[in-house]
């Protein structure tokens, strides 16, 4: 339902308002009846002169306060409407002004408000970094914080399309390890490990492993070899093999695990050698890696697989950052806790951001203040005339009847002092 707007409400609409307009109507009141108990005592004072000659002196007071009060009631009015509807020129002031007042308004404050030296005064008086440190070491400032990030992460999550999120990964994937030769990268890597004789540890878990697996299952060891040999070899020759097989194995597992200088150990680090040295200078080889690479990758398995990473992915974000008792959500606040206690404790942190704000806001508001005063006075542009009008006159109304109040109490003193004058000092030196 539209909202109907008169003289009577100017425009108020919030509790607030209502009470303005209150004290507004209650200070008119003050006011006209002020002028009303001057025209009262005008009146009976005016007859009664004749007869009381002191009531000349009231008479004068109460005929000036009269004007007075009429003058600043004209005043007044005319700054927000038309006196008694009559198109007197120079008055509605607000209303035909309006543009002329929000561009004055807007200059003011761009050239008194936004001027740099004193922005960059008040920047100097105020250590952001320590109070906003103060503020978010506290818990409950530190969650609201935190419930902030959260519901930003939830709002990109909802916005981001998964289309687009899966095509970004899978580029940013295949730009940054897809398309690369691994070929090279491999041979330098393998060529580091071997010289770092961190091929060592891995052939030592290697050998135990494998000893611990030939002791733990020797009748699966036993039925590989037997599956090896001839059908017409008897049974116990086969288990003879078998056994000594085993035995054997064992100790090759054994003697690798223990000895350092065990020849296995030397070709496995030759053959890793050469593999490096291959995977940086073999064409051949690196063509061949190259291929496999693709092939990998390019399956639609993969695909597949890192399309439904992503599902689970956001699906366990979303989940957590909706959790406020979640691990993430958790850390998150004790992070910015600690986050906030460093800034009160680190001066040198305090003075970093503190500079760095002050020339943010500084170089924001040198390039930007034009456009800043431009969006008040651009504001008053929108308002309709008459309603400027009244915003103007429920904001200062009341004050300004004091401005009435005030002139009937004058002009009451200043027509008792004129025709006291008159009387006592002019009248006797006429005759």
């Amino acid at each position: 339902m539209p909202l109907i707007r008169s003289r009577r409400t100017l425009g108020a609409v919030t509790p607030a308002d209502f009470e303005r307009l209150a004290s507004l109507r209650r200070m008119q009141g003050i006011a006209l009846g002020l002028l009303a108990l001057m025209a009262v005592v005008f009146v009976i004072s005016f007859a009664l002169q004749e007869r009381v000659p002191w009531l000349s002196y009231v008479r004068a007071a109460s005929e000036g306060g009269m004007v007075g009060a009429l003058a600043d009631w004209f005043a007044v009015t005319a700054l927000f409407r038309y006196p008694m509807g009559i198109k007197i020129p120079h008055t509605n002031l607000i209303s035909s002004k309006k543009d002329d007042i929000g561009e004055g308004l807007g200059s003011f404050i761009e050239e008194n408000f936004l001027a740099d030296d004193v922005v960059h005064d008040k920047l100097t008086q105020i250590s952001g970094a320590r109070m906003a440190g103060e503020w978010v070491a506290q818990q409950p400032n530190a969650e609201k914080v935190g419930g902030m990030i959260a519901s930003a992460g939830l709002g990109a999550l909802t916005v981001l399309d998964d289309n687009d999120v899966r095509e970004l990964i899978e580029s940013l994937v295949r730009r940054h390890i897809i398309d690369p030769e691994w070929a090279p990268l491999l041979g330098r890597t393998t060529a580091s490990f071997i010289d770092g004789g961190h091929h060592e540890a891995l052939i030592d878990m290697a050998a135990s492993r494998f000893e611990g697996w030939l002791v733990a299952h020797p009748a699966a060891f036993d039925r590989v070899v037997s599956s090896r040999l001839p059908s017409w070899v008897p049974g116990i020759v086969d288990r003879f093999i078998d056994d000594r097989l085993h035995s054997e194995a064992v100790r090759f597992a054994r003697a690798v695990a223990q000895d350092r200088t065990h020849p296995f150990r030397n070709a496995i680090k030759r053959f890793l050698s050469d593999l490096g040295r291959d995977l940086q200078h073999q064409s051949a080889l690196q063509q061949q890696l190259e291929a496999f690479k693709h092939e990998v990758f390019d399956s639609p398995r993969i695909r597949s697989l890192a399309a439904t990473t992503w599902e689970v992915m956001q699906s366990t974000l979303v989940e957590m950052l909706e959790d406020p008792k979640s691990d993430v959500r958790i850390r998150l606040v004790k992070a910015l806790q600690d986050f906030g206690h460093r800034l009160q404790d680190d001066s040198t942190l305090q003075y970093k951001i503190d500079v760095w704000v002050m020339g943010a806001v500084e170089h924001l508001v040198h390039n930007y203040r034009h456009d800043i005063a431009n969006v008040i006075t651009e504001t008053v542009h929108r308002w309709d005339a008459r309603e400027a009008a009244e915003k103007i006159e429920l904001q200062v109304g009341k004050d300004l009847q004091f401005i009435r109040i005030n002139g009937t109490i004058v002009g009451s003193l200043a027509g008792l002092a004129i025709y006291t004058i008159a009387t006592l000092i002019i009248a006797p030196l006429v005759r």
